[in-house]
């Protein structure tokens, strides 16, 4: 049987914009997008830890190195700028995953794979 399972997890990423009149979705730098197994347009669920807010939106590749986590659209009424964010992708599957789980420092560049 199929099951929905987390793929990836950036892991207290800082929110560098919020801009609510950008078309929604969620930019990440093309570094983090890489090393989460992500894709440009996947849908991903963004939990705000600042304020406990969840949504969904989909991925837009931001520049490589920049260290952007921008909240774009409706999103950014709910996500503000400086917010600390988990950003969670998932697959269906029917066996075993094992998530990457990624963390990232006040820059929001990579700092190091974790264990779950």
């Amino acid at each position: 049987m199929k099951r929905l399972l987390l793929k990836s997890m950036i892991l207290k990423a800082t929110v560098t914009q919020a801009d609510v009149h950008y078309v929604g979705s969620i930019t990440i730098d093309e570094d983090l997008i890489e090393k989460a197994n992500l894709c440009e347009h996947e849908n991903v669920l963004v939990v705000d830890r600042t304020n406990g807010r969840r949504l969904e939106t989909y991925v837009i590749v931001g520049e490589r190195g920049s260290g952007v986590i921008a909240m774009n659209g409706a999103a950014a009424h709910l996500i503000n700028e400086g917010d600390v964010v988990d950003i969670m992708a998932f697959t269906w599957s029917n066996g075993e995953v094992h998530p990457l789980f990624i963390e990232v420092d006040g820059a929001n560049r990579f700092g190091r794979y974790r264990a779950a």
